[in-house]
């Protein structure tokens, strides 16, 4: 999840109160201007009296955030790993589904999870369906059967398509019981969305 504040910002001449997000890859800011900060484009961080500063070639944005500074430059100057923001542990068992980044895999394999490529395996602590078209979200409903109760499928997709997006995996989950409770930038170029039975579902699943 990301952290958000209210709190006054000065990026060059301009001032003004307002929201900061700070998302897994960028620093959003909505108020009298808007700011969108990649974290590939911050060329230095620093926290001054509460404040954190971040600077970028554009200029430099400086957010009062108070004791949340430090946390903020944390997050930043250290974010999580692909894995970490997923959910991977040691010890899971996980399927992967689609045309799959074979990172993940070799990845969660190094993490010592058992992963089932091509295939789904039995009580799945996560199930990864990679989607490039919505033909392929069909297969939600045998994921969730694979699946443990109090599992998750991770539906990963490519950015920019109108004909595949937030709303059509949200519809496809929902005719699959499943309901979306987290999405992240998966990579620059795909968009993941985790999906999980209900709660008052899953003593029968």
């Amino acid at each position: 999840m990301g952290r958000e504040a209210v709190c006054s910002v000065r990026f060059g001449r301009q001032t003004s109160d307002g929201k900061a997000l700070l998302e897994t890859e960028e620093i959003l800011f909505r108020g009298d201007f808007r700011l969108k900060i990649p974290f590939s484009g911050i060329q230095s961080v620093r926290v001054v009296q509460g404040r954190l500063v971040v600077k970028t070639k554009d200029g430099t944005a400086s957010f009062a955030l108070g004791a949340e500074a430090a946390k903020w430059a944390e997050r930043i100057l250290n974010p999580k790993s692909v894995l970490d923001k997923l959910g991977v542990k040691a010890g899971m068992v996980i399927s992967v589904l689609g045309a799959a980044d074979p990172k993940l895999a070799r990845d969660a394999k190094a993490r010592s999870a058992t992963v089932s490529a091509g295939r789904l395996a039995r009580d799945s602590d996560l199930v990864f369906l990679f989607a490039e078209s919505v033909s392929k979200l069909g297969r939600l409903k045998s994921a969730r059967a694979a699946m443990r109760p109090n599992g998750g499928i991770w539906v990963i997709w490519p950015k920019g398509r109108p004909a595949l997006g937030g709303d059509q995996v949200r519809s496809a989950a929902k005719s699959a019981g499943l309901v979306d409770v987290k999405v992240v930038s998966y990579s620059p170029t795909h968009t993941g969305l985790k999906l999980v039975i209900r709660v008052a579902d899953r003593g029968w699943v």
